[in-house]
């Protein structure tokens, strides 16, 4: 097994994290710290889970995962509203975008991998 930050979608998350942290001093002031920290702390949160995922044996490795990917949902849904809004601009919006696919990919193939039965 190796580093949780050797894997590829662990310097994703990674990027995905300082591209949030790099739009939000670029927000309206009102949702600055409602919109901005909550993006914030999801990217955290995945990147806690793409650890914990690493180091956990199969049965538990899914369930981090698929919290990995609801969280996932839930950054693309805020990014959606901040661009929407005005709030994240065009270039960062393709950035996270770019940066959201390839997480989700990751983290589907690395679910799919952890559900399949162990070879007997």
């Amino acid at each position: 097994m190796s580093l949780h930050s050797d894997l590829p979608i662990h310097r994703t998350g990674v990027k995905l994290l300082a591209l949030a942290v790099a739009a939000q001093p670029h927000m309206r002031r009102e949702l600055k710290r409602v919109l901005g920290d909550k993006l914030t702390q999801h990217c955290v949160d995945i990147l806690e889970l793409m650890a914990m995922a690493n180091a956990t044996q199969r049965d538990v490795r899914a369930a981090h995962l698929q919290e990995l990917l609801v969280r996932h949902r839930a950054i693309t849904v805020l990014l959606r509203v901040a661009h929407d809004s005005g709030n994240l601009s065009p270039r960062l919006w393709a950035q996270s975008i770019e940066l959201l696919g390839s997480i989700g990919k990751q983290a589907g193939g690395w679910l799919k991998s952890a559900n399949k039965a162990p070879a007997a």
